[in-house]
């Protein structure tokens, strides 16, 4: 049942633009006041979904509230029937004008923002295979609120999109040419993230900057890197499925595939395991055999060789496909950190960025460890930046273009303490 009153405190005429942004084990939210600028009222994440303490984390901005709580041991659709209740309490669904979403993959056929319609559903159902750790669980959201709201708008921005300009070369995998056709090749993802960074790069480095040779490392729990020329995505690390790519978390990254068979005759390991395996028990993970989270690995590397290893394989390979990138570039003249890793990591930056002295990238140490929006030194031929990133905006903007909403260009950004 819809709440039709608004709670106290806010006004009936008050209306909102909810971004959700879905992942493996978590569902992020923030929404935005309309009109001109958007201004953030509410944000935070229902995580640790599927496993056992389901938490609710929210900042509301309005009433200068934050709070963080275990609300149950959830699934993707009781969490995300939690979460649209809870909303409801705060702020009264029907004070909701439209809802966008962050899709994973949109195929080769859907790259712009789109009104979700059961024509679009059932296309998304058609590849949830492309995506099975995240396409599932974003169709499931959709589906709730259309069951609980019918007629509330919903958006579907696609993660994809980005990289949908990429020249044919970087999207063609070399396996037989017939799976071309179903639709098996390079996608690359976080694509909200490196179109908001493109973005903020033109606002405080120029046009110029942002049209010159660029790459984008969005370094998180998921990470992956992106090279842009000429303000288009050339060229990105992730490929077919998030998996591929850098280690990351708990994903493997690129693997031989020769594993597949050997783990199957030694382990008598089954393709459903071997996928569990490399998106859930690989990376970080996999390596130090302790964590995921690369804060705890820094903090234990000095005494534990397990960590020590994961971090180094987790900087060397992030460098590798900087000097790839770069390569593909024919150069470089910006070099941007993002993601919670990223921003948050000062030892993870110098550690890549030590050794590439021969691309033009040298980095100030004191900038570097203040975190500091350039940490590049005066003597760098490459600037190096460190930005903080905002898929919801994104897709918040993108709501409001679809629906011919009030937006204005610069939105009002709040810090996010989210690991992307």
């Amino acid at each position: 049942m819809v709440n039709t009153e608004h709670t106290a405190g806010t006004p009936a005429a008050t209306m909102s633009v909810l971004a959700m942004n879905g992942g493996s084990s978590s569902i992020k939210f923030t929404l935005y006041r309309t009109g001109v600028p958007l201004q953030r009222r509410l944000h935070g994440k229902v995580d640790r979904i599927g496993l056992h303490g389901t938490t609710l984390t929210f900042y509301n901005l309005e009433r200068n509230q934050h709070d963080s709580r275990i609300v149950g041991n959830f699934d993707h659709r009781s969490a995300a029937n939690f979460l649209i209740d809870w909303l409801d309490e705060q702020i009264g669904l029907t004070s909701i004008e439209a809802v966008g979403h962050r899709v994973v993959n949109g195929g080769a056929h859907y790259s712009e923002p789109q009104r979700v319609t059961q024509e679009l559903l059932d296309a998304l159902r058609r590849i949830s295979n492309y995506a099975p750790e995240h396409l599932p669980s974003e169709i499931a959201v959709i589906d709730l609120l259309r069951e609980r709201v019918p007629d509330l708008p919903q958006i579907a921005c696609f993660d994809t999109a980005f990289h949908r300009d990429m020249p044919r070369v970087a999207k063609i995998l070399p396996i037989p040419r017939r799976f071309q056709a179903q639709g098996v090749e390079r996608y690359g993802f976080h694509g909200l993230s490196y179109a908001f960074l493109m973005k903020e790069l033109a606002r405080v480095a120029g046009a110029e900057a942002a049209w010159g040779r660029v790459i984008l490392a969005h370094l998180g729990n998921g990470a992956s890197l992106a090279a842009v020329r000429g303000g288009k995505g050339i060229d990105t690390s992730m490929s077919f499925t998030p998996a591929a790519g850098v280690p990351m978390s708990t994903r493997s990254g690129d693997l031989d595939p020769g594993l597949v068979w050997y783990l199957a005759q030694t382990e008598q390991m089954s393709a459903v395991q071997f996928h569990h395996m490399a998106n859930h028990e690989s990376g970080l993970l996999g390596v130090s055999e302790t964590s995921s989270d690369l804060r705890d690995l820094l903090a234990r590397e000095n005494d534990d060789v397990r960590a020590a290893e994961a971090v180094a394989l987790f900087c060397y390979r992030v460098k590798k496909c900087i000097g790839g990138f770069a390569a593909a570039l024919g150069g470089l003249g910006t070099l941007v950190f993002a993601g919670g890793i990223g921003e948050n990591a000062p030892a993870v930056r110098a550690r890549v960025c030590g050794g590439l002295e021969f691309l033009g990238i040298e980095i100030d140490e004191e900038r570097n460890v203040t975190h500091a929006s350039v940490i590049s030194a005066e003597s760098s031929r490459v600037a190096v930046r460190v930005m903080h990133t905002d898929e919801e905006v994104m897709i918040a903007e993108s709501v409001c273009r679809v629906l011919n909403l009030p937006i204005k260009k610069e939105i009002e950004h709040g810090q996010q303490n989210e690991n992307a």
